[in-house]
């Protein structure tokens, strides 16, 4: 694929640099730019010239390079794309640097992956994340902090990003470089009533819920993990007779 094939939101088919071009094209906003210097640094390189064909030349589209006056098309496609592979695999690495985070913390605070669709997340910034450090497993997903579920990409072009691009490990050490930014878990959850009233199959269940909370409650508290308590709140009297009969029951 060409980079004619490519919409740029610059209105421009070319920019001056490959990078800039790339971070330009629609569907590639997730990723930030990398440093030169860390592209051509050959210990950053390490592995990947197994899952890359023509590193060497790759880097040099890349880093703006390479001469291609006697390439053919077909050539410079296939260059284009392995370059956008390496660019992709070296991203993963990049943003689990000092600098790589502190560019992609820039993007968090812009919302720039989106927010949480949950809505007791109350539009909670996401994270992009892979399932997979291996390409061709799994696309892009979006983590929630909040919530600590996944979420597929809104954008049909999003979810055609390779999830090795960002890595399994990226999360993780977003949140324990920036831990201020770790939120308060939320509790709050939705139960379908009729006029006020609990649906009587749906209400054994919710009672179980109900007590699956509350032990996940205990469990932070016991790990100084700040919660905030649920509307409901805890049960006293016959109530909590009840869940000890529950807990009977389903454990």
């Amino acid at each position: 694929m060409s980079k004619e094939e490519y919409t740029s939101d610059s209105e421009s088919e070319f920019t001056e640099f490959w990078i800039d071009w790339f971070l330009g094209t629609k569907g590639n906003e997730y990723f930030c730019d990398i440093d030169v210097e860390y592209i051509t640094d050959k210990f950053n390189l390490t592995g990947l010239y197994s899952d890359v064909e023509r590193v060497p030349q790759a880097i040099e589209v890349i880093t703006d390079n390479l001469k291609s006056d006697e390439l053919t098309e077909q050539q410079r496609e296939t260059l284009e794309y392995n370059a956008r592979l390496l660019y992709g695999l070296v991203h993963a690495r990049y943003i689990i640097t000092a600098r790589g985070l502190q560019k992609m913390l820039e993007k968090y605070k812009n919302a720039d992956f989106g927010y949480c669709s949950r809505v007791f997340c109350q539009l909670q910034h996401l994270l992009p994340v892979g399932l997979s450090d291996h390409i061709g497993v799994s696309a892009v997903k979006l983590y929630c902090p909040k919530c600590e579920d996944l979420y597929n990409p809104k954008s049909s072009r999003h979810s055609q990003i390779d999830g090795a691009f960002f890595g399994t490990s990226f999360p993780g050490m977003f949140l324990q470089a920036y831990p201020h930014l770790v939120p308060v878990h939320p509790t709050d959850r939705y139960v379908p009533k009729v006029f006020g009233f609990n649906i009587h199959d749906y209400a054994k269940v919710s009672r179980w819920q109900e007590l699956q909370r509350m032990k996940v409650e205990k469990r932070l508290r016991d790990a100084d993990i700040p919660v905030r308590n649920s509307a409901n709140g805890y049960k006293t009297g016959e109530g909590a007779e009840d869940d000890r009969d529950m807990e009977e029951v389903y454990t």
